[in-house]
């Protein structure tokens, strides 16, 4: 019997493949519960190797983390084709369906973000500030959102009501179907921007 041989990963595909898994493990446990032990069973390693490529139990989750906010990032990329606020549905039903998948890892960044954690704070607006971001980019972007301040700043409020509402569905739906949810987030959008007016 013959075996396929190893294929030997080079230390920055080692420490993505690391991170890989970290994030798949933060999916279902918070960020407490996220240790250099548990990743090192996990991978099958020395907990001596993980300080090698993450320096210390902090460094860890904040790459860890980091990870998770670059891949919300591109699985909530909205088309490029199609009507502005079928794009929207489109995005915000990726994240709805990444906040599900991965609740117990969002919900801790969420809490370690307003608990003053100002590394992980950081990574939070970084990603906010890149979703709310593209509401504002491509040639149609304006038919529901115009670029000014104001816009911005009601973006600003949209997105964390989006963030409540789906984190308060999840903890109790209170017979609205995810359907419903969809709509009542893609519909609010225009509806807040609406109240801009015409003098924009």
């Amino acid at each position: 019997m013959t075996t396929a041989p190893r294929t030997r990963l080079s230390p920055a595909e080692r420490r993505e493949q690391l991170l890989d898994l970290g994030v798949r493990l933060l999916a279902h446990r918070s960020l407490d519960e996220l240790s250099i032990d548990l990743l090192a069973e996990e991978a099958g390693i020395s907990r001596g190797l993980l300080y090698h490529y993450f320096g210390s139990k902090q460094a860890f989750h904040e790459a860890v983390v980091r990870h998770a906010a670059d891949d919300l990032i591109a699985q909530t990329t909205p088309p490029t084709d199609g009507e502005p606020l079928e794009r929207l549905r489109t995005s915000v039903t990726a994240y709805v369906d990444y906040v599900v998948a991965n609740h117990e890892g969002y919900v801790s960044l969420v809490k370690a973000a307003a608990g003053g954690n100002e590394s992980l704070r950081a990574i939070y607006e970084d990603a906010r500030s890149a979703l709310n971001g593209r509401l504002f980019h491509g040639d149609d972007a304006g038919e529901i959102v115009p670029d000014t301040p104001a816009a911005r700043l009601l973006v600003q409020g949209w997105s964390a009501m989006t963030e409540e509402l789906v984190l308060s569905w999840i903890d109790d739906s209170r017979g609205v179907t995810r359907e419903e949810l969809l709509g009542l987030v893609v519909a609010s959008l225009p509806a807040v921007v609406g109240v801009l007016g015409t003098g924009r």
